[in-house]
């Protein structure tokens, strides 16, 4: 079932280019048709033949069942009519790309190969890593000192996950509960729905932030980590009451400004993509 609001299942995968890839979002990620991909990637007649036989080679020579990476999902197809199809998300597309023997596969052979070494380069250095994220992010047309707050931010939350887990907190679930905790003493609304404030689905909510909203962030998140050092919380539950501690730091300090400047810091305002409107009314906070 494709859960992605207004979202079309069929598309295209930049990385095959003008190549048109049914894909379908299932459990808030991408997953691509393997036929179509193998179609994109070969000069074969038969995808659906070139994709059975390539998995009995590679059972044959490696062991390997390439099956046990797919799923399978409904996708449409050239007759209109939904059939249970191979599907891949973009790790498992990327392993597959790695078996298909055709020309048309090594570039994207090569490529995976340079990630590879940039990334076994980023962890002897993770300097690189930082240098790495700054050039693409002004790709995207960031400016510089939004960047640097930007990388600001993944420090401080690094620094709060690693403490988290050091404290008897392990699983993305539960660091989603605390995150929600800061979210909504500092700002007034959970990470989902400050998404839904700015019109944002797939997208990264912290990319997407004003430099203030960025600041506040790191103030919540830097202000729960000192909290739990201090108070030794262990568990879920101690690092909850951590977490709100930390984001009434920020929410405090946010309120304060906006009592000052007379102007909301929570916007939704979409970085990239919504530039602020002038008659946009300043949101109202559910506090």
């Amino acid at each position: 079932m494709n859960t992605e609001p207004n979202s079309e299942t069929a598309g295209k995968m930049v990385v095959f280019g003008a190549k048109q890839i049914r894909r379908d979002w299932v459990d808030e990620q991408w997953y691509f048709s393997v036929v179509d991909i193998v179609a994109a990637l070969t000069d074969s007649d038969n995808p659906r033949d070139y994709w059975y036989r390539m998995k009995q080679r590679e059972q044959e020579t490696s062991g390997i069942e390439l099956s046990t990476f797919c799923r399978q999902l409904k996708l449409t197809s050239s007759d209109g009519k939904s059939y249970q199809t191979d599907c891949v998300n973009t790790e498992a597309a990327f392993r597959i790309i790695q078996s298909i023997p055709s020309p048309k596969a090594e570039p994207f052979k090569r490529w995976l190969a340079q990630v590879g070494y940039e990334r076994v380069q980023e962890i002897e250095n993770p300097e690189l890593a930082q240098q790495r994220m700054r050039e693409l992010y002004k790709q995207k047309g960031y400016p510089a000192d939004w960047i640097e707050k930007r990388v600001r931010t993944i420090a401080v939350r690094d620094e709060l996950t690693s403490e988290w887990q050091q404290r008897g907190v392990k699983e993305q679930k539960d660091f989603a509960i605390l995150t929600s905790e800061i979210s909504k003493a500092t700002f007034g609304v959970t990470p989902s729905d400050y998404k839904k404030l700015k019109g944002l689905k797939r997208e990264n909510l912290r990319d997407h932030m004003t430099d203030l909203e960025l600041i506040f962030t790191m103030l919540g998140e830097a202000a729960t980590t000192e909290i739990a050092r201090n108070k030794d919380a262990q568990g879920l539950l101690k690092n909850k009451l951590a977490a709100k501690a930390g984001g009434e730091v920020a929410g405090n300090a946010r309120r304060q400004l906006e009592a000052k400047s007379g102007k909301k810091v929570v916007t939704r305002q979409n970085y990239l993509i919504n530039k602020p409107k002038p008659s946009l009314p300043p949101l109202v906070e559910n506090e």
